[in-house]
C-alpha cells in the first residue's frame, strides 16, 4: 500500500477542502481499503474520514419521503423495523449484503460508491479497459458474472444490492457537488459507467454523497437475488421491484435488475405494461419478456437470462404477499 496522510473532518466544506483532487473519503473503507492494498487505484495522497459529519448517520422518517444518510450503516437498514414495514425491498436487500460483520461497518453511501467486482479488473497485474487499458478481456474471457447489456466496451456490472433497489424505489441520491448540494436519480448516479469503460459511477473527484430520499408513494416493494453461495456472496442476478398496489392494481410500478448492467437495469416500457395491471403468472412472465429483450448474452453468462427471468416473476409476484 502506497504512503497517504490521513485527516478527519468535522464539516462537509472542510471535508471537501482537504480531499481537494487527489483526496478520498473514508467511512466503512471495506472497499476502499482494499482497493489500496491491492494497488488498484494510484494514489489517494490524503483519506479524509467522514465518519464524524454531523447529521449523515441519521434517519429522517417523513409522510412523502423518507431520509436516509450516507453514513447509515447497511445493519442498520437491516435492523431498523420501520424499513422493514415501509420498505421491505430495502430491509431485504440490506440482509443479502455480505456478512454480519461488514454490514456493521458499510454504510449505504459506501455501497451505493464502489467499485467494480470484475476479476480482471482486480487482478492487480492486468490493464483491463476500466483501469484505461485497451481491452476488456472478459468479453472474449472468462466472463461468468459479467453484463448482459452495456452501452461500451466493458461489460462490468453494478454490484450495488443497495442502488438495484433504490432504483426501483425512485429514491434521489444527494450529491455534495463543487459546493453545492445536487441531486440525482439512481439512473443518473450511474449513467456514466453505461457509456464510458473507466467509470464506476457518475460521481466526479471530490463529489461526496450525503443521503438518499426515499418517497413513500410506493407501499409495496420486494427484493430477490440468486448468488453461488447462500451467505456473504455478490449477486449473480439481483431483482428489485416496488409499486403502491390499491384494489389488487399496481400504480407507478418499477422493476430494476442488478448484476446485468453497468447500471440498475430498468426498462420503460415494462414499467408502463404493468401499471394498472393485477398481477398473475402470464402478467409478470410478460413483463419479464420486455425487461430482457434485448439481452446480448456471452460465451459464459447466458444463463443470467432465464435466471433474471425467473426473478422478475417471482419478486412482482411477491409484492401482492
Amino acid at each position: 500500500m502506497k504512503s497517504f496522510a490521513y485527516a478527519t473532518a468535522l464539516s462537509t466544506d472542510s471535508a471537501r477542502q482537504l480531499v481537494a483532487d487527489h483526496g478520498a473519503y473514508l467511512a466503512g473503507g471495506n472497499d476502499l481499503l482494499g482497493l489500496l492494498k491491492d494497488y488498484l487505484i494510484s494514489g489517494p495522497n490524503i483519506l479524509v474520514n467522514v465518519k464524524s459529519l454531523p447529521g449523515l448517520n441519521q434517519i429522517e422518517r417523513g409522510d412523502k419521503s423518507w431520509t436516509i444518510g450516507a453514513l447509515v450503516t447497511v445493519a442498520e437498514l437491516e435492523r431498523d423495523p420501520d424499513i422493514a414495514k415501509v420498505f421491505p425491498g430495502l430491509h431485504e436487500a440490506a440482509m443479502e449484503i455480505a456478512s454480519p460483520q461488514i454490514r456493521n461497518v458499510a454504510t449505504v453511501g459506501g455501497n451505493l460508491a464502489q467499485h467494480s467486482r470484475c476479476w480482471y479488473f482486480r487482478q492487480r497485474d492486468v490493464s483491463c479497459l476500466k483501469k484505461g487499458g485497451n481491452l476488456c478481456y472478459a468479453r472474449e474471457g472468462d466472463n461468468r458474472y459479467h453484463s448482459l447489456f452495456s452501452g461500451n466496451d466493458c461489460i462490468s456490472p453494478v454490484v450495488s444490492s443497495l442502488g438495484t433497489t433504490l432504483a426501483a424505489l425512485d429514491a434521489t441520491a444527494i450529491v455534495l457537488r463543487d459546493g453545492k448540494e445536487t441531486r440525482l436519480s439512481m439512473a443518473e448516479l450511474y449513467r456514466k459507467a453505461w457509456t464510458e469503460p473507466t467509470a464506476h459511477h457518475s460521481l466526479n473527484p471530490g463529489d461526496l454523497i450525503l443521503r438518499v430520499e426515499i418517497p413513500t408513494a410506493r407501499t409495496a416493494s420486494a427484493y430477490l437475488q440468486v448468488s453461488d453461495k447462500h451467505t456473504f456472496d455478490w449477486a449473480l442476478v439481483s431483482c428489485a421491484a416496488a409499486a403502491n398496489i390499491a384494489g389488487g392494481k399496481l400504480n407507478q410500478p418499477r422493476v430494476a435488475l442488478g448484476s446485468i448492467s453497468p447500471v440498475p437495469h430498468q426498462v420503460e416500457a415494462a414499467n408502463a405494461f404493468l401499471d394498472g395491471k393485477t398481477l398473475d403468472d402470464d402478467i409478470v412472465s410478460q413483463a419479464a419478456d420486455l425487461i430482457l429483450k434485448d439481452a446480448r448474452p456471452l460465451a459464459h453468462n447466458a444463463y443470467k437470462v432465464p435466471m433474471a427471468h425467473a426473478l422478475v416473476r417471482r419478486t412482482l409476484l411477491k409484492l401482492k404477499s
